[in-house]
């Protein structure tokens, strides 16, 4: 298990659900990876969740015999995820975050179809520039890890 885990049994303070995602985040289907954020009292943490159905197109070609999640979409879960919840934070209103950069990524554990993949996030730094350590779960636990940088600009 990761150091995040425990965001996994922890009381949700609040659900940011699909229709206010999509408020709050510029993507739409078919490159929308997030369904729902959960946001936890301590205002630093957050947990994505993505279920993926495999009807996704990637996986006809990732792989046609034996589908797996690129690791790749599981970063861009992880950044969708710190996209929609931030923004609920009135110091971030009016901005939109951009991916700036990955310090560090691991991959562990393969996600497949049909798996909801948890995305536990903690906010290491927030401001103009802003870090975040995040790491995604399935029911056969960890499968990856990852630190991002995003920098939040204007929307308009």
């Amino acid at each position: 298990m990761g150091k995040l885990a425990f965001l996994l049994r922890e009381p949700v303070e609040y659900i940011v659900e699909r229709p206010v995602i999509e408020q709050s985040l510029p993507h739409r289907d078919p490159f929308l990876f997030v369904d729902e954020v959960h946001l936890f009292a301590e205002e630093r943490y957050m947990l994505g969740l993505r279920r993926f159905t495999g009807q996704e197109a990637f996986f006809k070609g990732h792989f046609p015999n034996y589908p797996v999640v690129p690791g790749v979409m599981i970063l861009e879960c992880m950044a969708q995820s710190v996209g929609a919840a931030i923004m609920h934070n009135s110091k971030f209103r009016g901005k939109e975050a951009f991916f700036m950069s990955i310090d560090y990524a691991k991959f562990r554990k393969q996600a497949r179809p049909g798996d909801l993949l948890k995305l536990a996030i903690e906010i290491l730094r927030a401001g103009r520039i802003t870090k975040i350590y995040a790491e995604a779960y399935t029911h056969n636990g960890l499968c990856t890890e990852a630190q991002l940088n995003f920098i939040l600009g204007d929307k308009e």
